[in-house]
């Protein structure tokens, strides 16, 4: 009686499973992604000067409160600043915002806002300018 040799199936489906083990996160890391063009709404004006903490595209920090708001600041003393205006305006906070220049790399903006939520602040906003029509 004549029997069917199974061995050479099994090392086809190894090779496919090796195939797609290799290939399936590939699939997952080159997703285009479209992102909407809108137009956003101003922040409507409150009591407060808002803070604004700007990152050049060097990557370096500045804020516009209290003294050398033209020298760039560490991410430390950024962060003691932050919470000294944070507990001397105890009973509610300015609006904090964050300004990057289009050249500065994302990853100091996210690394500013990571800085930021350590220091306790509560909401950050970002600062766009509108598109040109």
């Amino acid at each position: 009686m004549s029997e069917i040799n199974v061995v050479p199936y099994i090392d086809v489906m190894l090779v496919l499973l090796v195939i797609f083990m290799i290939t399936a996160p590939l699939l997952t890391q080159g997703v285009k992604v479209d992102l909407p063009e809108v137009t956003s709404e101003p922040i409507t004006q409150e009591s407060k000067e808002p803070v604004i903490i700007n990152v050049d595209k060097a990557g370096n920090f500045y804020i516009n409160y209290g003294e050398n708001q033209d020298k760039p600041i560490a991410a430390d003393d950024l962060i003691n600043r932050v919470r000294a205006i944070i507990k001397y305006n105890n009973d509610k906070p300015p609006p904090f915002l964050v300004g990057g220049d289009q050249t500065a790399a994302y990853g100091r903006i996210v690394e500013l806002m990571a800085l930021l939520q350590r220091a306790g602040v509560p909401s950050v906003g970002m600062i766009t300018e509108p598109p040109e029509k």
